[in-house]
């Protein structure tokens, strides 16, 4: 983060704090270990909207607030703009990885530093952060040119059975060795059905897989 603006005792770079708010524990901990590895970042997570306001309206400082859009108690921009009125200087931005691209508009008018979407890289999601936190906003191209996400019905109706059952594994965490004996398969067979289904829903790997599973509301 950028030094002449975080600057602790003795002249020494600190660490930018951030708020992060995710349901899905997953997505939660990949995000915060990206910011804090990467981005030198010291990162407050929590669990669900409710948690995050009561920590702004306390007065704990922070650089940057991030909250997810679809958590419980968001309620969608009605607590983006429950957040901003409580979060000080700090700017506030949205996460999300199904959020159509009016919502990410609709985010910016309505005061957001920024959108960020889940499935964006290690290095770019510190470069976005850095950028917020230097008051400028932030909101990816793709992000507006984005086509509408399907709900939870499309995004199962595009997947064969045994595909769900893999994907279900996946969420949990189960390695593929694991979701293979859960299932009564051979581990190579079961790296197939990851490589088809990444395919199907866009992801990258098993990991984003997971997160646009769960995004979508798939249990």
């Amino acid at each position: 983060m950028p030094a002449e603006a975080q600057t602790g005792a003795g002249g020494t770079a600190a660490a930018t704090r951030i708020l992060l708010a995710d349901d899905h524990e997953m997505v939660r901990d990949t995000l915060a270990s990206y910011l804090r590895s990467e981005g030198n970042a010291e990162v407050v997570a929590v669990a669900d909207f409710d948690a995050a306001f009561r920590r702004l309206k306390a007065g704990e400082t922070f650089d940057l607030v991030l909250l997810d859009f679809n958590m419980p108690g968001m309620n969608g921009l009605d607590g983006l703009d429950r957040a901003i009125a409580v979060a000080g200087d700090a700017p506030v931005a949205i996460l999300s990885g199904t959020a159509p691209a009016s919502i990410a508009q609709q985010a910016i008018d309505a005061g957001a530093a920024g959108f960020i979407p889940k499935a964006m890289g290690a290095n770019s999601l510190v470069n976005a952060v850095r950028f917020m936190v230097m008051g400028e906003t932030f909101i990816p191209a793709a992000a507006l040119m984005a086509e509408e996400t399907p709900g939870q019905a499309d995004f199962v109706k595009n997947l064969s059975k045994r595909q769900i059952e893999v994907l279900t594994g996946l969420c949990r965490g189960s390695s593929n060795k694991e979701i293979a004996r859960e299932l009564d398969l051979q581990e190579v067979t079961v790296k197939l059905h990851v490589r088809t289904l990444c395919q199907k829903i866009g992801a990258k790997n098993r990991t984003h897989a997971a997160m646009i599973a769960k995004e979508a509301g798939f249990t």
